[in-house]
């Protein structure tokens, strides 16, 4: 017998099969492409891994020297429900085979105020899944440019993801072509490829020929047989999160301490880097 929140879940999922049945089985995506290579990798140096408290990753990416973008879920401890101490996160900048192009522990984080954590799945849930991390100190290197913001695709709109995930831990792949399959109260629905591990994955917009991020992945879910990608609708929700930044909002403002690199393959389950699965 399923519990409350599990018919939440369903509840919530089967509104998102109504959105996604008349684009299901999107025919023009493309496949995932390692980036482990420095050529291949060379225009993502931005996305990092975010190692977190030494037991799990999420994916992040710097929108301004010190800045990282990634979800809010991922500074929460699956547990406790407890925040997780930003000293604890650190940002690897285009983390590639053992290596990255700068390495910065977080100083400060700040959540959407309107996530709830601890709340039901819900189409408000996934929308407001967003936080910023301030860095210990900013990435001047001229091989790590952050990435600029841009408007919400459109409905049909081919956007793309680049993204860790538990099976490409590693090096980050690049899943240059899926589609906004539905838009619903805020909640971008996708065809891209994501998995544990792509927890606030940069999804970028090409129409201007420039990659620029429209959303940042929430979740995963299969319905009726169809993956898809959750992913918030950022509108004017970076600018919001900065600005609470700004005001001195957010926590974790001590110096952070030195963290241990996490070993991949040891044991993710104590974050809150999750995802939706319908049904288990």
């Amino acid at each position: 017998m399923c519990d409350a929140r599990e018919r939440h879940v369903r509840a919530f999922l089967t509104g998102l099969i109504l959105a996604v049945l008349p684009l299901a089985g999107w025919a023009g995506d493309s496949r995932l492409q390692s980036l482990d290579t420095t050529e291949a990798g060379r225009a993502w140096e931005a996305v990092g891994r975010l190692d977190i408290d030494g037991k799990g990753f999420c994916t992040g990416t710097l929108i301004a020297p010190d800045l990282v973008l990634t979800a809010a879920h991922c500074l929460f401890n699956k547990a406790s429900r407890d925040r997780i101490e930003p000293g604890s996160i650190e940002f690897l900048a285009g983390w590639r085979n053992g290596r990255a192009s700068a390495y910065r522990q977080v100083r400060r984080a700040v959540v959407h105020p309107d996530y709830d954590y601890d709340g039901d799945v819900s189409s408000d849930r996934v929308r407001h899944d967003v936080a910023l991390l301030e860095l210990q100190q900013a990435i001047r290197n001229t091989s790590v440019v952050p990435f600029a913001i841009a408007q919400r695709p459109r409905m049909g709109e081919k956007v793309g993801v680049v993204s860790y995930a538990k099976d490409r831990a590693e090096a980050p792949s690049l899943q240059r072509i899926c589609a906004v399959m539905a838009r619903q109260r805020g909640v971008l629905v996708m065809s891209c490829d994501v998995d544990f591990g792509s927890s606030g994955a940069p999804v970028f917009s090409f129409e201007d020929g420039a990659p620029r991020i429209v959303s940042v992945v929430s979740a995963k879910a299969e319905v009726r047989g169809t993956r898809v990608a959750l992913g918030t609708a950022l509108d004017d929700q970076v600018a919001l999160l900065r600005a609470r930044l700004d005001a001195g909002e957010g926590f974790g403002n001590e110096p952070a301490p030195r963290v241990n690199r996490i070993l991949v393959g040891g044991a993710r389950n104590s974050t809150g880097a999750k995802f939706v699965r319908p049904g288990g």
